[in-house]
């Protein structure tokens, strides 16, 4: 009859290797769920190379109405500012329609501080809301300087204060307080990739008259490619936030297509929308309810690619707190996190565009238009469906990235702690007969 010790010996060797082929179909498993990741991502990136491709603008301009006028912009210090009669304008218009003969205006005497006429002194008029004690002397201004040509002289205008050293401190602070160590560096750099992507390839791709849906959602998908693998890191948790994105954003311009359709969305609800519609010759309103279309997809992209990787960490984290949970288990977990964070998300959206939109609401208060019908006005109607079709994406990203998290993550190796009980692989002491 066999010792104590030489059973505890072959049990453990039963266990070995009994355990052998656990791992190996887990290995198997994790293989296999890598594989299906890789091939769900490969046509999505495949696609947005083709779309790359296609629509990248080309070096001539768009044909737009704009006239090309010889100008400069140079800096200005304040030297005086002094309140003077002039004629009155269109800024002028009283609230009955009508426009004074004369009102009270600021002349605004500054030294050029940059280009080849630096150190000459010039006269502009400011804008009717800046009066004399907004322009103390030394405040730095820019002015447009309107060049000499064959049929008219040298003229200089006010164009604007210049707010270079502020907005450059503001971006200073911004990059200390969000560079919270390496990740935070390499999510600005993300977010560096991501405003050239839009300057580079989005804005002129819209302005030569490419689909603006296609080269919204190209855009976006090259821009998610990039920056969540530069903040996160290349794993399979990365990977299942990015596709979790992809359906969000899929969800989001399918929706705003629908919506931008049963709503009658033209896209010129504004005066700016007109002008731009004006100058590249789309006043048909198909190009700029494509735009509108591309603006959602855009608009989207930053609140979906925050749920998507929190919800991918969470049911991370859930699987590392309790590695026997299963694939149902991890699901209904990480939605009890997703719904808070849902709620909350979806403020942030509505405030968003409420703040934005601050100026109209206040028009409607002073017009004192019926409810309804502010609602069904055209300008409303776009930011009410943009917030809608937005928010509809987001909630249907959080359960799409929460199952396929939860069954990713079920096939990782278990990562047991040093405490382990016996039986599971670990080592361990026979305790029987005790």
């Amino acid at each position: 009859m066999p010792s104590d010790g030489a059973h505890d010996v072959t049990s453990r060797s039963d266990g070995a290797a009994g355990g052998a082929p656990v791992a190996q179909r887990r290995r198997r498993r994790f293989h296999r769920t890598t594989l299906v990741l890789a091939t769900l991502l490969a046509p999505i990136a495949a696609l947005t190379g083709l779309g790359l491709g296609e629509f990248w603008p080309t070096d001539d301009p768009p044909a737009t109405g704009v006239v090309a006028v010889a100008a400069e912009y140079p800096q200005a210090e304040v030297v005086d500012a002094s309140s003077e009669m002039c004629g009155g304008s269109n800024e002028d218009r009283r609230p009955d329609g009508s426009i004074p003969a004369e009102v009270d205006c600021t002349l605004v005497t500054a030294r050029v501080t940059t280009s080849d006429a630096v150190g000459q002194t010039v006269q502009v008029w400011a804008p009717a809301l800046i009066r004399p004690q907004d322009l103390a002397p030394g405040t730095t201004v820019v002015l447009v300087r309107y060049l000499q040509t064959a049929d008219e002289p040298e003229a200089w205008a006010w164009y604007d204060y210049a707010r270079t050293v502020p907005l450059g401190v503001l971006a200073v602070l911004y990059g200390v307080v969000a560079v919270a160590g390496m990740r935070g560096l390499r999510a600005l750099l993300g977010l560096g990739f991501a405003s050239v992507v839009i300057a580079v390839f989005v804005l002129p791709a819209l302005l030569q008259g490419s689909d603006p849906l296609l080269v919204g959602l190209t855009g976006s998908s090259a821009i998610m490619f990039v920056v969540l693998y530069l903040a996160h890191g290349l794993s399979r948790r990365t990977t299942t936030a990015l596709l979790g994105t992809f359906a969000g954003l899929g969800a989001t311009a399918v929706l705003g297509v629908v919506a931008a359709r049963s709503a009658r969305i033209s896209g010129i609800s504004v005066e700016e929308n007109y002008r731009l519609a004006q100058l590249t010759g789309n006043l048909d309103g198909t190009a700029l309810r494509g735009l509108f279309l591309a603006s959602v997809v855009l608009a989207g992209l930053g609140v979906l690619n925050d749920v998507t990787i929190t919800q991918a960490s969470a049911v991370w984290e859930l699987r590392a707190a309790d590695p026997d949970a299963g694939v149902g288990d991890l699901f209904s977990r990480g939605m009890r996190i997703g719904r808070d964070h849902i709620a909350s998300t979806v403020y942030t959206i509505a405030f968003a565009y409420a703040g934005a939109a601050l100026p109209v609401l206040l028009l409607v208060q002073v017009y004192r238009l019926p409810v309804m019908q502010m609602i069904g006005s055209g300008e409303f109607a776009e930011e009410i469906a943009r917030t809608l079709v937005g928010s509809i994406g987001l909630v249907l990203a959080i359960p799409l990235t929460t199952i396929i998290a939860a069954l990713v993550v079920a096939t990782e190796p278990e990562r047991r702690g040093r405490h382990t009980q016996p039986g599971s692989g670990g080592h361990g002491h026979s305790h029987a007969g005790h």
